[in-house]
């Protein structure tokens, strides 16, 4: 069995809990179960619905210490050998205190501070600017792209087939959109250059109602709510525009050219590192830029720039090839015996 520590709730919105649903689905296919422990129930409904047991905690989600009690009461009685451990709110006294009673796997984005656990895993494509190796000692690091824990239907995608000009666009608001990225593309885009436009807002997207009925006759643009399916409308989308987080990575394995805005922190390394990299364009940052001229702008060249689209699709799927997750449970599975 292994043991996932996670959250999943309208302020930190879906991503960590997605990337250890991820792990988990990969560990059942390697004939592992996993058990999920949370704070508190807001994820339990989605826990369960992919057939995993939750144990909740009842305890403040922003104030992980105040849980120590209960949760060694539960490594206690799950007989609980490793722990992926996946959530911003860490602190060193609470890794300290869970890695004195089992083993500790911790994953990372945001280099916080030197972290007290078995093992680091630093998917995100700028890892090297952390530079772990020097800084840990004794500590098992697994760094790198492939790394990046992915649903089982980004494994093994098709090369990405790019058309003379581009017809199918894709945007994507992540698990909220809280300054309101989707509303103003679509206010200024002009839909009919395109064949299809597909709208995914995520779980918390508190405009997803709104623009569904505001563009209930517009024939060729569909509004939708985190959908199972993700992974369809990326392979046949020819363009896609995204926040800055695992959903770029989800994009890469599926060679779908993509334009990234940031509107977190946590982000901003990853969008400019893809720029950096000319693989993703970055339009800016939606705290404290207006992006939709930028994003529209870099639409209308990707749309019209057929070399551009295939150079991109090209880096994207050598970077990610969808096996992160199987990646990790292995390694889950070797630290729980």
């Amino acid at each position: 069995m292994l043991y996932i520590r996670a959250d999943m709730n309208d302020i930190i919105a879906t991503g960590h809990m997605m990337r250890c649903l991820s792990i988990a689905d990969a560990a059942r296919i390697q004939g592992e179960d996993t058990t999920f422990i949370l704070a508190d129930g807001q994820a339990c409904e989605l826990v369960e619905q992919r057939g995993y047991k939750a144990i909740v905690l009842h305890t403040p989600w922003n104030d992980m210490e105040r849980e120590l009690p209960r949760l060694s009461e539960v490594i206690r009685k799950e007989g609980i050998k490793s722990l992926l451990i996946d959530s911003y709110q860490v602190t060193d006294g609470y890794l300290r205190s869970v890695t004195s009673q089992t083993r500790t796997v911790y994953i990372d984005d945001i280099n916080a501070f030197l972290y007290p656990v078995h093992a680091v895993i630093c998917y995100a494509n700028y890892w090297k600017k952390f530079d772990y190796a020097n800084r840990y000692s004794g500590v098992k690091l697994y760094m790198g792209t492939e790394y990046v824990p992915l649903r089982q239907a980004f494994c093994g995608c098709e090369e990405k087939k790019i058309k003379d000009m581009a017809e199918n666009v894709l945007l994507l608001s992540g698990g909220t959109d809280p300054y309101h990225v989707m509303a103003g593309i679509l206010e200024q885009m002009d839909t009919e250059h395109y064949k299809n436009i597909d709208v995914i807002c995520g779980r918390y997207d508190t405009e997803y109602k709104a623009l569904k009925e505001r563009y209930r006759n517009c024939r060729n643009l569909q509004i939708h709510q985190s959908v199972s399916d993700i992974d369809s409308y990326m392979k046949s989308a020819d363009i896609a525009v995204s926040a800055g987080g695992t959903t770029l990575y989800e994009l890469c394995a599926c060679g779908t050219p993509a334009i990234s805005y940031a509107f977190a922190d946590n982000q901003l390394d990853n969008v400019h590192q893809f720029q950096e990299d000319e693989m993703i364009d970055y339009a800016g940052d939606a705290r404290y830029e207006n992006l939709t001229g930028n994003i529209l702008g870099s639409l209308e060249r990707h749309r019209e720039d057929r070399q551009l689209r295939q150079q991109r699709a090209s880096k994207m799927q050598r970077l990610v090839d969808g096996n992160g997750a199987l990646r990790i449970a292995t390694i889950l599975g070797e630290m729980a015996r």
